[in-house]
């Protein structure tokens, strides 16, 4: 069977473009982790041990994400597409070190940690919650900034208003 010079053209203008995609996505791409640190359950002693120490009832989720919340808020509670407004502190678990502090922070609910998109869906506004962060939920294996690889969070945010 013989193959048509345009069906070989067609075939050429299909596959080439889905070829050259597939090769030029390298794995330094920004947003893609080339990194794997710890699961989240790998973190629950440290976590538990550090709330236990701070006086935190900690309530685990499916996520291995431990909170406390203070005050739950008013209904209805933020969602993925929520612009946030919070007063915050966090902490490095391991050191107690402070790792950042904001009143009247605003962000898009969708564009921070994992550890904050699960744990602040669970209050309302003027809700406080404590998040205690695995690692795998909050940097992971990249770190940011002063917050090194692998470190698991504490936060303390109390919600100020959302829409």
């Amino acid at each position: 069977m013989r193959i048509s010079m345009k069906m070989k053209l067609l075939m050429l203008i299909i596959i080439l473009p889905a070829l050259i995609y597939a090769l030029s996505c390298n794995k330094s791409s920004p947003g893609y982790y080339s990194c794997t640190g710890p699961a989240a359950y790998q973190d629950s002693s440290t976590l538990l041990t550090y709330a236990r120490d701070s006086g935190i009832t900690a309530t685990m989720d499916t996520s291995f994400l431990f909170y406390q919340i203070i005050d739950s808020g008013t209904v209805p509670h933020p969602n993925l597409n929520s612009l946030i407004t919070v007063n915050y502190v966090s902490r490095i678990v391991n050191t107690g070190v402070l790792v950042d502090s904001a009143d009247s922070a605003s962000f898009h609910l969708d564009s921070l940690i994992l550890g904050w998109q699960y744990g602040l869906q669970k209050i309302g506004k003027g809700g406080q919650i404590k998040l205690l962060v695995p690692s795998a939920l909050a940097f992971g294996c990249s770190g940011s900034g002063n917050v090194q690889p692998n470190e698991p969070l504490y936060f303390e945010v109390t919600l100020l208003n959302f829409q």
